[in-house]
């Protein structure tokens, strides 16, 4: 199970970067971001769970869900300012640096998670990566003006620049902030039942 999860996560990532990397706006930077913090991320966590590349299993005092969530929060919140994303639309080496520092803030939060001992603040962490992410998209795709309208659109969208941004918010919502929400349940489903088990 955890094999084929890590091979469908890193199956994922391609998918992602050529998105990214496609021309294709807000709407495929979105769409390649969303793949590696929402898809690809947490399946390989999931697969490396436990094994010798779990980085909380390993250094479980220095990794907590919470400081992994800031991680997270200022990663995803640093690389959707307009400058930044300027770069990294211009730039293929600072696009390749931006979309790791997606996969690993998105491998460490969701791998801290898994990690059984910290369920409860796995749950919070979530929760509150959750609300992060409805308010960026929510910010992108309600703002009043296109705030990167630098981007390239050689993909063949017919789109305005508010309105391609406008469609990454609503990507980013849709997506991003219902998988960690979704993650916090099904964490919150997993925990309750084990403690039912246990009083039983």
């Amino acid at each position: 199970m955890k094999r084929a999860a890590f091979i469908l996560g890193g199956s994922f990532l391609p998918v992602g970067w050529m998105l990214a990397a496609g021309g294709l706006g807000m709407v495929g930077h979105m769409a390649g971001h969303m793949i590696a913090v929402a898809l690809a991320a947490p399946l390989l966590a999931y697969g490396l769970s436990g094994g010798r590349y779990d980085l909380a299993g390993r250094w479980p005092g220095l990794l907590s869900p919470m400081a992994m969530m800031l991680v997270e929060l200022f990663t995803v919140w640093a690389w959707h300012l307009p400058a930044l994303r300027a770069l990294a639309d211009r730039n293929m080496a600072a696009m390749v640096v931006e979309q790791g520092c997606f996969l690993m803030a998105g491998w460490m939060l969701w791998g801290v998670v898994f990690h059984a001992p910290q369920r409860a603040a796995g749950i919070g962490a979530l929760l509150l990566t959750s609300m992060h992410m409805t308010l960026l998209g929510a910010l992108i795709g309600l703002a009043p003006r296109p705030l990167y309208a630098h981007m390239q659109h050689s993909g063949g969208l017919s789109l305005d620049a508010l309105a391609d941004q406008q469609l990454g918010g609503v990507i980013m919502l849709m997506v991003g902030a219902s998988s960690y929400f979704l993650g916090g349940l099904l964490l919150l489903a997993s925990l309750l039942r084990d403690k039912g088990v246990g009083a039983a």
